[in-house]
Formats: C-alpha cells, structure tokens, sequence
C-alpha cells in the first residue's frame, strides 16, 4: 500500500482522488485538503478526464472529516482550523465535470458535507452519514452548511447538522443525500456505470447543467466557515470551547459545552 495520503490515478477518462489515511477513518489534515485541491484542479484542466470520483481507502470509510489531533491544535493550543482556507466544497460546486462520491463507509463531519457537495453519491450499503460539528466543537458554517437545505429541506438539514446525528445508507437514499445504494463488492462496478453514463453523453452539455444548478447555488457560496466564524464568535478558537469538544471526544467522554452558553 502506498505511503502516500491522497492517491490519485486516471482509468479510462475517470479520474479517482483517494483519501488514503485508513487508520484515521481516512480523516484529513489541511495538508491533505491543499492537495485534494490540487488534484481537483489538476482532474478538472485535464482534456483526457471526463468524470472525476473521490473516496477513501479500505472499506471502513470514505471520510470522517478533519483529524480531530489537527483540530485540536499544535501545543500552543492553535487549532488547525485556524489557518484552513477550505475551499474544496467549492471546488467541486464550480468543476464542470461531473463528481461522484464512492462513499465506502463511514461518511461523517467534513468527509460528509464533502460527499453531498458531489453531484453524485454512490454508497455502500453499510456506509454511515452525519455531521459532527457540534459535537465536537467544530465550527462549521457558511455556504457548507447552507447548501445542505438545497439537497435535504431546511427541517431535515436543520437535523442533520444540529443535532449530530448518524443515518444508514438506506435513509440517506431516501433523503436524497444518495442516488445508490449497493454492496461493497458492488460499489466499484455501480460508480463505473454511473461514470460511463455520463461519460457517453455530451461533455459540453454537461458543463452547462452544472454551471447552471451552480448559479442556484451562488447566492450562499459568497460566505465561508471563516467569515461566519469572525462575525458571530470571533475570539472562538480562544475560549476553550472547541479545545473542550477536541479534548472531550479524544478521551470518549461526553463534552461539558455549559460554560460557552
């Protein structure tokens, strides 16, 4: 297995990002997230890619969204959030090629939001979606989280963000947080024909479909986590509110948060 944390590889005009950190549930540093970028970039400018697919290795998950060490910060206590540009949502929002979720397991937190930004999402029939925000004292915010009331409804979005809570594969299908659901030893051949779908019809039509859904989307891509974070709590990553969710869910106790009301 290669020592690498994101893979990357094209097979007959598919391109495949891969989140390669298993023992972490392929959770990610902000390294990882500038070099997803960067392939994203790289798969999006390349003439011999038509359809581009993220995952994560084995079999446990596809991402459980950011590593919650680089959260929780370095020793003087600065929590990796801090200096994190986190364009990627975006990223796959304006791609003109289509981008499929192969969502092979544990989808939560930012590997989540990450998997719903997707056009597609492909699952696994024991995946698992939810957000971990709040729980953890993550602060999610901006058009991440906005854009989960276009997919879901505002009630169901409210849901799944405020209240943390996990959902099947089959519930997330039912939802419309998935557009498959099959078994593991089917999800490769189930996101091959999905990719071969559109990878059969016009290319340039595709670019007009998805520049066009995103200009129903641009009206809430004007304001990031960051910009939410300075206008409602900007002092935050100084009050030991997030350190406590951090600290909290590394020592699998439940957070005392009744300080920060």
């Amino acid at each position: 297995m290669s020592d690498k944390e994101v893979l990357y590889g094209v097979d007959n005009h598919v391109a495949t990002i891969t989140l390669n950190r298993p023992k972490t549930l392929n959770a990610f540093t902000g390294d990882n997230i500038k070099e997803m970028q960067e392939l994203l970039d790289k798969a999006a400018n390349d003439r011999n890619v038509g359809v581009i697919v993220l995952t994560g290795t084995g079999e446990r998950a596809f991402c459980v969204g950011g590593d919650i060490n680089w959260e929780k910060g370095d020793a003087d206590g600065k929590s990796g959030l801090e200096d994190l540009n986190f364009t990627f949502n975006r990223q796959i929002a304006e791609c003109l090629k289509p981008v499929i979720a192969r969502v092979n397991g544990y989808a939560i937190g930012g590997g989540h939001h990450i998997a719903y930004f997707c056009d597609f999402t492909i699952a696994a029939e024991h995946a698992i979606f939810g957000q971990n925000g709040p729980r953890v004292g993550s602060p999610a915010g901006g058009y991440i989280v906005s854009h989960s009331a276009n997919v879901l409804g505002h009630k169901r979005a409210r849901e799944l963000w405020m209240l943390c809570r996990r959902y099947t594969a089959r519930q997330a299908l039912d939802w419309g947080l998935a557009n498959a659901v099959v078994p593991m030893a089917q999800l490769d051949e189930e996101v091959r024909k999905w990719a071969d779908e559109l990878l059969a019809v016009s290319p340039t039509c595709l670019k007009i479909l998805k520049r066009s859904f995103y200009y129903h989307m641009e009206p809430i891509m004007q304001r990031d986590m960051n910009e939410m974070i300075r206008e409602i709590a900007p002092d935050y990553f100084r009050t030991g509110e997030q350190a406590e969710g951090a600290s909290a869910f590394l020592e699998k106790r439940k957070p005392d948060f009744s300080p920060f009301r």
